[in-house]
This record gives structure tokens, C-alpha cells and sequence, in this order.
């Protein structure tokens, strides 16, 4: 028997509600209307009835008390207050249902011929004479458009659902708890690049709507640095942007054709067409572009593939990268790297006539079992140089006498190395050097500089700006050449800088620094204000503790915007675990902050391996598989859970990622300290990773450096989830995309199958399609409630969601 938590007779009557439900009051309720003239022809009976009102409830979404229609402007007002029996054209009612748990709903409309009902945003169709309401924990928007209600009086609401305990309140106010849609579809700065003089900026956003789905829509811009104004609209799609050193032209390309635009008359001519595959544009000189093209070979049509080497599993192993120089004036191209091989444009020296380049060699003698070469390539006589091979290398850059390389650790015989000798290095923890131009001369500028250095810009004075990590959060750096030394851009002399970024808490800001010898900014963009104004958000606490070798493991847990800490709370658990740390950023593919929101604490830790915190701390990673990351662990757990007592010790859930999904299936063999555990694309199988990912032998040239199967197979087995599955006594998800070529899917169906042959509680979710990471808007969402509803049926015992997710049979 469904239990009615809502009756309402809607406008002037009002029919008391029926035994154990809860009185809607009409002054919660919004209404809207008359929204078109009465004369107006009636989106129901036209053919393009959707798109109408799809357009319209975007309007009405928003928060505001007033809604522009046709140059009048209709205001909306309590249903309490109507008066009327019936209105001509469209009405709408807006109101906001809030629960504090999942709890599925249906909501019967009478009294109503034509309506259309969205709840946040998403059009919902009628099942039998009723809507499905899936709400969960949080606010909900519902939006219903209705045309020529022939009598108010007679119009009815009832709002019904089969859950014990059920609780819905109603509010005319707009939702301001954290939601999905929110963090995914809200407008960021994806791409920001400034001309030479410092007077113009692309700036390119992303955001995502209902309407558009998967599709993200992408606006590109020029803007004045001094105004953050609009100067000038580039076409959607716009990419590859290329300022000239004079400041006169931008190019870039769109839809397979290459423009230039005149900054001073705001011009826009086409340079070449059909230009599929280009990348990395700049200007050689004023005249002549350089950028990479890439050819892929004709599609197959053998029957067989005949591998010519580890790296043929790749997609794009047989592409072939050159570089090109193009004429503006008279439109010639021409390739200018060496025709034998495929290469990858590093830097170039316009002065001296130089191109720097790096190529992938075939060789597995020794780990990483792969080796780049890096060549100075003559465009004056075309001959080419060897600088150097190298097994750890991740990019080059010119100065006025040498270059600048970054790479691991163990680069030039060790140079960068500062762990002890008989300690192997972690090579993803990457240095600065500086390197003559034959590659002889090599100094390490970064050696007792503990952030790990990531993308960097040399400038005409030869100092570096640095984006490195530092810990768990990204910064910038300027190393001063004349100093040899790194200091933080926000204290020190920099150039103007623009640059984007988010903290823990912090949406999105885009600031800049235009003046050299001062720390001010001046905000550009303040995601904040656009999107999260009236947002309720968790509250952030640092949180660190000391491990068993007496290092300090950093940390940091969200907490509930509403926390009372007279009750208890579920928690989660978050890591990686592998050689990366865990950033702060705002939102991401984990959105700590709507764990938070939906009632978990949620703590997060950087164990032992990590880069950003000195070669010392990241070297352990090496030949460790989970040995360290698992103790800080749970003796991470352990003190969060000591200190953060309105924590329920017997619901604390964690999951993790890839070497994280790693990390959730071996600690599942290690305690039972966790309710409930989740593994995203995680490995099972060291050694079936390591054979079949498609970058696992590479990874494990650095995570099982110089150990094998046959030399080492303590490591590949007792270190391997499934070889301990009997020892697996937590409820357990495997979750994974069926797509996955970085940690293939067989990793979670050879833990599945063998649990299940254990009779453990385990469940298996594919994402079809879905690679290492899911990125469809729709995936998202569906992935998100997911592990959401998982937690919620062991660690708060409200299983109603995951069954609506996933109904048995």
C-alpha cells in the first residue's frame, strides 16, 4: 500500500490530506502565468513542441523573480495568491523537493490536459497516470509548463511513495545543495593563451546542458587583457592557436582549414584547406608557420595483425608524425624532418635555423624498456644531430645556450638522482636540467628541490616558469637562471601571467599578474560567483598523521555543510596510491565535495610513492606494489577514525582508481577494517597488467624496475589481489569500462570470478564504451550514483537506490 506523503486541490480549494501524510502548503509553490498571448499558437500543437518548451524551461530554471517573455516581463508569485480559475496560453509551477536520503516517489497530476514535467531539468514521461520521481539524497528542482488549465480549482497533486519512513519537504525557494549537474556542467576556462605584447588573450570555456547531452559546447574568444572585454568571436571548434611575435596575426585552424585573423581590422582570411591531423602551430618567423602533421595509415583489410613490436598494441602506433613548414604569403608547405621516421617537435631556433626533436626507439634492454632519442635537425644544410638517448625523457626546450630538459631522476647517468645509491629513483618524479647543445654537458637545476616538475616556458632571459607539483596541489615556479635557484612566481619577478585554477573548496578562478616586481592579481573569472553563489558547500580540515617510518602523510577531510557532531556519520576513504598524487581540485572524475554533501565524511590521503614530496618520499613506489601505501593506509584510517569520533567506525567505506582499484583490492586482503569497498579499473593480476595493458610493461619499468616474473615472482604473486581472495571478507565493487586498453577489463572480471567462486559479496558494473576514465556526461552521472548507492546500502542500510539502479531479475 503506498503511503500519500502529499495531497494538495490546487488554486482556491484545498483537500485536507489523507491519513499519515504531510500537507503541502501552496505558498511553497510557485507559479507563473499567462507566459504567451493568448493569441499566440499553442506549442502542444505544433511540430516543434519539444524544442519550444525545452528553451522556455531554461528560463524558468533559473533563479530569479521575474522571467522576460516577448518584451514583457511576468513575474512569479505564490500559487496561494491566484486567483483565477483559468488563464489563457502557457502556466507554470516551479517548487523544490528536498530529501535527506534516496527515496523513490510518483507524483500524480489531475485536472490537467497538456503538461510537460521535468524534474532538474530532465523531461520525464508518464508512467500510466503518474510520473517516477528517482529522488535522491539532496534537492530537486521540478519545473511543470501547462497550457489553458480550463479550471485551477479542479487541478491536483498528489505525491506518493512506497518507502517506509519516507520523508519530502517541499520549498519555493531554488535548490542550494551541491549537485552532479552542477559540478559537471558548469562553465570552466579550458584553454587561455596571450599574445607576445601581452594585449590579447584567447579564452576558450566548456561547458555542458541537458540539451546539447555528451556533447560539450566549447565558446572561444579574444578578449582585451585590459578590459576583459570581447574583442572578437572565433568560430566553435577553433584550435591550434598561433600568435605572430609581431602582434599583428592569430592564426588557427577550424574544420579541417587554417585561418589567419588580422588583430588590427579584425579580418579573418583562409590560409590552407584540408589540413586534417595538424597540431602544435606557431610562428617559425612573421612568415612561415611550423606545425606537426600526422599521417595514419589506410585501414586494414588482412585477416590478421602481425605485431612488430610491444608498442604495435597502441592505436596510433604506426601513425607517422612530421614536421612542416608553411609560406604564408604563397601558401607552400613543406616537410622538414627526416622522412625515415616519425617525430615529436620539441622546440625550434629560428636564428639559428635548428629544429629539436624527440623519437620513440624500440629497445626493452632496460627499463623503462623503451628509449628516446633526441635530435638537433639543421633546416640550413639538413643534416641532424644526435644529442642524446635517454631512457627516462619528457620534453625539451631551447635557451640562447643549450637547453632545457625535464626528465626523472636517473637522466644523464643519475644526474638528478638524491636518494641514497643502492635506492632505485622513481622517474616519474621529474627534474630540471640544463644540457649543452651536444648533450655532453648536463647539470641538475632541481635536485633538492622536492616538487616534481610538470610543463614548462623559457623566456627571453632564459628563466623558467615552472608548473610543477607540489604535494597535492599545482604551482607555479619561476627559476631564476642567474640565481640558479626556484622561487614561487606569486612572491618573486615573473612576466604577465594568466592562469587558471581551483582549490579543495575553490571553483575555477582565472587571474593575472601583469606587473614584474609585485604579487597582485586581478581576478578574470570567478566560477564562484557565476555558479556556486548560493551554494551550500562542506567545510575542509587538514588532516595528517605520522606513519610507521616516521614520515608525516598528508591529508585533508570534507565534512557535511549540516554536520552535527552529536550524531554519527558514515565515512570514505580516498587514495591513489600510485606515483601521483591526489590533487585538490574542486571537481573532477571524484567529486569529494558531493560525497560530502550527501551526508559521508570523506577523507583523503597522499600515502607513501607519491611525487611532490622529495625524491626520498616518491622512490618507494619502486618494487612496493601497495607494501608502503597499504600500512599508511590503514593507519591513516585509523587515526582519522581516533580523531574524527562522530565518525560510525562500523560504516567507513573507500575506493580508489586504477593503481587506487589496485590498492582497494589488496587492502580488501589485508583488513577488514572498511563496510563496504569500490575498485575502479583497478589490477588484479600484477603480471596479467604488466602482459596485456597496453602501457602496463612501461608503467612497470618504473613500479617493478628490473623485476620480472621469472626473476622475481614473489612480487607479481604475493602482491597480486587475487592470488590473497580467500582472505577477502568485505563487500566488494568492481567497476570498469569495457574499453579499458590502459588496465584491461579482465583485471575485474579475474577478481569477480574468483570471489564468486568464494561466495563473497561481490558485483561487477561495466560501462560500455567507457575507456581507463569515463567521460560521457551520461556515463558520468549514471557512474557517480552508482558508487553513491552502492555506500548507501552498506554503510547507511537504505538500499532503495541501488536497486533502482540495478533491479533484480
Amino acid at each position: 500500500m503506498k503511503k500519500s506523503l502529499l495531497a494538495v486541490m490546487l488554486g482556491a480549494y484545498f483537500i485536507s490530506p489523507i491519513a499519515n501524510a504531510e500537507a503541502i502548503d501552496t505558498s511553497k509553490i510557485n507559479y507563473l502565468g499567462p507566459i504567451a498571448p493568448q493569441n499566440a499558437l499553442k506549442p502542444f500543437e505544433t511540430n516543434h513542441k519539444n524544442a519550444i518548451l525545452n528553451n522556455l524551461k531554461q528560463s524558468l530554471a533559473a533563479d530569479q523573480a521575474s522571467v522576460s517573455l516577448f518584451g514583457n516581463t511576468v513575474k512569479w508569485q505564490s500559487l496561494n495568491k491566484l486567483n483565477a480559475l483559468t488563464e489563457p496560453g502557457l502556466q507554470a509551477l516551479k517548487f523544490t523537493l528536498s530529501t535527506t536520503r534516496f527515496t523513490p516517489a510518483t507524483l500524480k497530476l489531475d485536472g490537467v490536459k497538456e503538461a510537460s514535467f521535468y524534474l532538474n531539468g530532465e523531461l520525464l514521461s508518464k508512467k500510466g497516470d503518474a510520473y517516477k520521481l528517482p529522488l535522491s539524497t539532496g534537492q530537486h528542482q521540478v519545473i511543470i509548463i501547462t497550457e489553458s488549465v480550463e479550471d485551477w480549482g479542479k487541478v491536483a497533486l498528489d505525491l506518493n511513495s512506497d518507502l517506509e519512513g519516507a520523508n519530502i519537504s517541499v520549498s519555493s525557494d531554488a535548490p542550494n545543495t551541491l549537485n552532479a549537474k552542477q559540478l559537471f556542467d558548469s562553465k570552466t576556462v579550458s584553454n587561455l593563451s596571450i599574445s607576445p605584447n601581452g594585449k590579447h588573450l584567447i579564452w576558450q570555456t566548456r561547458s555542458y546542458n541537458d540539451k546539447n547531452g555528451n556533447k560539450a559546447l566549447k565558446e572561444t574568444y579574444i578578449k582585451s587583457v585590459k578590459s576583459n572585454e570581447i574583442v572578437f568571436a572565433l568560430p566553435e571548434g577553433a584550435s591550434n592557436f598561433a600568435w605572430s611575435s609581431d602582434n599583428k596575426h592569430l592564426v588557427y585552424t577550424s574544420n579541417k582549414v587554417l585561418y589567419k585573423l588580422n588583430l588590427k581590422t579584425l579580418t579573418t582570411s583562409a590560409l590552407s584547406e584540408e589540413l586534417s591531423g595538424i597540431s602544435n602551430v606557431d610562428f617559425y618567423d612573421n612568415d612561415t608557420l611550423i606545425f606537426t602533421w600526422v599521417k595514419r595509415p589506410e585501414k586494414s583489410t588482412s585477416l590478421t595483425k602481425y605485431y612488430q613490436g610491444l608498442e604495435d598494441r597502441w592505436s596510433y602506433a604506426r601513425n607517422k608524425t612530421s614536421v612542416y613548414l608553411y609560406d604564408v604569403n604563397s601558401g607552400l608547405m613543406r616537410q622538414v624532418s627526416p622522412a625515415e621516421f616519425s617525430v615529436s617537435l620539441e622546440d625550434f631556433d629560428a636564428k639559428r635555423g635548428t629544429l629539436l626533436l624527440s623519437r620513440s626507439i624500440s629497445d626493452y634492454a632496460a627499463p623503462p624498456h623503451m628509449l628516446t632519442e633526441l635530435l638537433e635537425y639543421n633546416l640550413k644544410n639538413n643534416s641532424q644531430t644526435t644529442v642524446g638517448k635517454y631512457r627516462t625523457f619528457n620534453s625539451a626546450q631551447y635557451s640562447s645556450d643549450g637547453l632545457y630538459i625535464t626528465a626523472g631522476p636517473e637522466f644523464g647517468d643519475n644526474a638528478g638522482k638524491n636518494v641514497a645509491s643502492s635506492q632505485l629513483s622513481n622517474n616519474y618524479d621529474s627534474q630540471l636540467y640544463s644540457v649543452s647543445y651536444d648533450g655532453k654537458t648536463i647539470t641538475a637545476l632541481s635536485k633538492t628541490f622536492k616538487p616534481s616538475i610538470g610543463q614548462f616556458t623559457v623566456l627571453n632571459n632564459d628563466d623558467v616558469i615552472l608548473n610543477v607539483g607540489e604535494e597535492d596541489k599545482r604551482q607555479l615556479y619561476l627559476f631564476d637562471e642567474s640565481k640558479n635557484r626556484c622561487f614561487s612566481v606569486s612572491d618573486d619577478k615573473s612576466p604577465t601571467l594568466v592562469y587558471a585554477g581551483t582549490g579543495a573548496q575553490l571553483p575555477q578562478q582565472v587571474q593575472l599578474k601583469s606587473k614584474p616586481n609585485s604579487d597582485k592579481t586581478r581576478t578574470l573569472w570567478n566560477a564562484k560567483e557565476a555558479y556556486y553563489a548560493k551554494t551550500q558547500l562542506p567545510s575542509l580540515e587538514e588532516f595528517n598523521f605520522v606513519n610507521d617510518q616516521g614520515t608525516e602523510i598528508k591529508g585533508r577531510v570534507y565534512l557535511p555543510s549540516n554536520l552535527d557532531k552529536q550524531k554519527q556519520y558514515p565515512a570514505l576513504v580516498y587514495y591513489y596510491g600510485g606515483t601521483s598524487p591526489v590533487n585538490r581540485a574542486f571537481t573532477g572524475r571524484y567529486p569529494f565535495n558531493l560525497w560530502a554533501e550527501n551526508g559521508y565524511v570523506v577523507y583523503v590521503l597522499q600515502p607513501t610513492g607519491a611525487t611532490g614530496f622529495g625524491q626520498n618520499f616518491s622512490a618507494k613506489h619502486v618494487n612496493a606494489w601497495g607494501e608502503y601505501t597499504a600500512n599508511d593506509i590503514i593507519k591513516g584510517t585509523q587515526a582519522f577514525l581516533d580523531k574524527y569520533t562522530f565518525v560510525d567506525k562500523n560504516k567507513v567505506g573507500n575506493l580508489g582508481a586504477s593503481y587506487g582499484g589496485f590498492m582497494t583490492m589488496l587492502l580488501a586482503t589485508k583488513t577488514d577494517m572498511f563496510s563496504a569497498s569500490i575498485s575502479h579499473a583497478g589490477i588484479s593480476n600484477i603480471t596479467s597488467y604488466w602482459g596485456q595493458g597496453w602501457w602496463g610493461y612501461l608503467y612497470s619499468g618504473e613500479a617493478s624496475k628490473n623485476s620480472f616474473p621469472w626473476n622475481n615472482a614473489k612480487l607479481y604473486s604475493e602482491h597480486s589481489p587475487v592470488f590473497n581472495a580467500d582472505k577477502v571478507k568485505t563487500p566488494l565493487l568492481l567497476i570498469h569500462g569495457d574499453a579499458d586498453t590502459n588496465v584491461p577489463v579482465g583485471e575485474s572480471h579475474t577478481m569477480y570470478t574468483a570471489l564468486k567462486l568464494l561466495g563473497q559479496d561481490v558485483e561487477l558494473v561495466e560501462y560500455k564504451g567507457a575507456d581507463h576514465q569515463i567521460f560521457a556526461r551520461d556515463k558520468r552521472f549514471h557512474w557517480w550514483n552508482t558508487m553513491l548507492a552502492y555506500f548507501d546500502k552498506h554503510l547507511k542500510e537504505q538500499p532503495q537506490w541501488w536497486q533502482d539502479l540495478y533491479p533484480q531479475k
